[in-house]
């Protein structure tokens, strides 16, 4: 139903180790991690965007490619400070999620609760199972599960 992708991840692994670069300063894979179910009839995805501002979030869905855009920007803390640490990740983070062609993507519904976007997809009608009747020439009807 669900299949991650993230062409970058080999990438930027192999220059964390080349190069010593700690994790998380530039790594895209760790700036967004989401976690992802069915609950009923529809399928959850979450993802954890901390101090990331909901204006500041993009969600397009093309051809069963959902991508979801974050942007973590500097909080300037005045012109008197200077700043001694900075391990948070800024700049913009994407995330694509190919989804399968059960779910609708026509009736995405997202929700951004302290630092979380939750995104709720429902399953397709076409994907759900169904009642079918099946008529005998004679008085007798028969339901059959399929």
């Amino acid at each position: 139903m669900l299949m991650r992708t993230d062409p970058f991840r080999d990438l930027d692994r192999l220059t964390q180790q080349l190069l010593g670069t700690p994790t998380g300063t530039w790594s895209k894979p760790t700036a967004m991690p989401m976690d992802a179910y069915r609950a009923g009839d529809e399928f959850v995805v979450c993802f954890d965007l901390p101090g990331v501002d909901p204006a500041a979030i993009d969600l397009d869905v093309e051809r069963n490619v959902l991508t979801v855009k974050a942007e973590r920007r500097p909080v300037s803390p005045g012109d008197d400070v200077a700043m001694q640490v900075a391990e948070r990740t800024l700049g913009v983070f994407s995330r694509q999620l190919f989804l399968g062609d059960t779910l609708d993507t026509e009736h995405i519904h997202a929700d951004y609760d302290a630092g979380v976007l939750t995104l709720r997809i429902p399953i397709a009608e076409k994907a759900k199972p169904r009642r079918i009747t099946v008529s005998a020439t004679g008085e007798d009807r028969t339901e059959i599960r399929a």
